[in-house]
This record gives structure tokens, C-alpha cells and sequence, in this order.
């Protein structure tokens, strides 16, 4: 087990930078793992966060990218709804990346 510490509280992470304890997630937990992945949160950024941990309440599953881009193109517009927006937030893979910076596990299906 690997662990971050932001604003002087340590926050376990498995070997990926995952968090272990889902309930300690915050916004400064976000944006501190947001700017090891090379990420300057946006509105946008935040839109997906948000609609990733009320998908994680709902169901208990992180979504794979393609459940991610439907669901997002529903509550969100056709225009959000693809993978080119997506991977323009979160280049690294918008189910990988996003569920990390959120406080989720990575989503099933991801290598």
C-alpha cells in the first residue's frame, strides 16, 4: 500500500494511486491527485467527477467508457456524450483517470 498526504492528512492509495477508503474522498484529495496526473480541474472536469460519484452512489460500480459516454451524453448533452470530449479532459482514459481523481475504483474493464 502506497498512501498521499494532502493538507497534512494521510490518505492510503493502492500501487495505482486508487484511494483505498472511498468515504475519505474530498475536493482537496481530487485536486491533488488531479495535478499528479497532470490535470488542472475545470468546471467541466468537475461536472464529470460529480456525475462519476452519483453514478458510484446509484449502482456501487465505476462505469466502463463506453457506459461513461452514454450515461454522460443522456444527463449531459450529445455534445459531452463522446469519447473526444472525454479524452480532452482526462487524456489518460476518462474511466481510468476520472474514477482516480473522483475517489473511485478503477472501473472494471480497464487494463
Amino acid at each position: 500500500m502506497a498512501s498521499i498526504e494532502v493538507n497534512g492528512k494521510s490518505y492510503e492509495t493502492d500501487e495505482e494511486g486508487y484511494l483505498v477508503n472511498l468515504g475519505e474522498w474530498n475536493a482537496d484529495v481530487a485536486n491533488y491527485i488531479a495535478k499528479t496526473e497532470s490535470i488542472d480541474m475545470t468546471e467541466q472536469h468537475w461536472e464529470v467527477i460529480n456525475f462519476l460519484r452519483e453514478y458510484f452512489d446509484e449502482y456501487q460500480i465505476a462505469p466502463a467508457v463506453r457506459v461513461l459516454t452514454k450515461a454522460i451524453g443522456k444527463k449531459l448533452g450529445a455534445d459531452k456524450g463522446n469519447s473526444e470530449y472525454l479524452y480532452g479532459l482526462f487524456p489518460y482514459g476518462p474511466g481510468k483517470q476520472a474514477c482516480k481523481i473522483a475517489g473511485l475504483p478503477k472501473p472494471t474493464g480497464c487494463v
